[in-house]
């Protein structure tokens, strides 16, 4: 197991605990549970920061191309102004949920939920919104399954369609305190809601911005920024078809065979690499695992 003192390792470490943020813990209390079960399809996915990524581009593309969520989005966040800190903090709530011990995520998502109440206005059609409301939040739940299976799934290793449906089973938990109580929990039921939000869905300039932050934030380590592209298109090649269409996400926006291959890669070599202190391995440790367990 890496021993986490590498420049690699810091800035991995550094993704889940924001500058001026909260610092949890991932191994304490020890011995008490997660939401998620560490033989479970979640802890395996959720430990890979490259498709954690991509599948989290994915995730945005879809939330943005829903206009309500869209406007919540970019008028109550730092994301336009400052990406970085929001990504941070968004991949930290990720990690607190999935490896977190029960107490800790339970407190963190009650304290989202009061953040979210509010959250409200219209969006610029007229359209009344809450971000506590319950269609949203199925649909950002939704999304956040979808991107985060299917990046692991095309570009880490194929899951057979029993673990597919396991993984959105096992999101039911914090989809309930979220208070989404409609996201799906298999992938029929995840096909069902896409076919129900696309007539909802429309193309909006903010996804380009959006995806010309994500290409322009220094997020990764210099030697790897060239690869912040790749990603990029990586988590554009894997958002459904039909919504590529309605947002006008074209061929110029296609993964070239080239960078599959490094994507690929570089997604493969971080699924075998255990680093101390990522909170992957400190959930593992505070299970009375190996930190590698996640890894063998």
């Amino acid at each position: 197991m890496a021993d986490g003192g590498g420049r690699v390792a810091q800035l991995i470490q550094d993704l889940y605990q924001p500058e001026g943020g909260p610092r949890i813990d991932f191994r304490r209390p020890v011995g008490e549970p997660a939401l998620a079960a560490p033989d479970s399809v979640s802890w395996r996915v959720f430990k890979n920061p490259v498709s954690l990524f991509v599948g989290g581009v994915t995730a945005v593309i879809l939330e943005l191309a829903e206009p309500r969520v869209r406007t919540g989005v970019w008028e109550h966040s730092s994301f336009r102004s400052d990406p970085l800190p929001r990504l941070k903090r968004t991949g930290l709530a990720a990690m607190v949920t999935v490896y977190g011990a029960r107490s800790v995520a339970e407190t963190m998502i009650a304290g989202v939920r009061r953040m979210h109440d509010r959250v409200t206005g219209d969006t610029p059609a007229g359209a009344a919104y809450r971000a506590n409301d319950v269609e949203l939040l199925d649909w950002v739940q939704a999304t956040a399954s979808f991107g985060f299976l299917e990046a692991y799934h095309a570009y880490v290793r194929p899951l057979d369609a029993a673990d597919r449906d396991r993984f959105y089973a096992e999101g039911a938990p914090v989809a309930a305190l979220y208070g989404a109580l409609g996201a799906p929990g298999s992938v029929a039921a995840w096909e069902a809601q896409l076919a129900t939000m696309l007539p909802k869905l429309e193309r909006h300039e903010i996804i380009f911005e959006f995806l010309a932050l994500m290409r322009g934030t220094a997020i990764l380590p210099g030697p790897l920024r060239g690869l912040q592209g790749a990603l990029i298109r990586a988590a554009v090649a894997i958002t459904p078809a039909e919504v590529r269409a309605v947002v006008g996400l074209g061929r110029e926006w296609d993964l070239r065979p080239v960078e599959r291959r490094l994507v690929r890669l570089a997604a493969a070599a971080a699924d075998r690499v255990a680093i101390k202190g990522t909170p992957a391995v400190e959930a593992c440790l505070r299970m009375g695992l190996p930190g590698d367990y996640l890894y063998r």
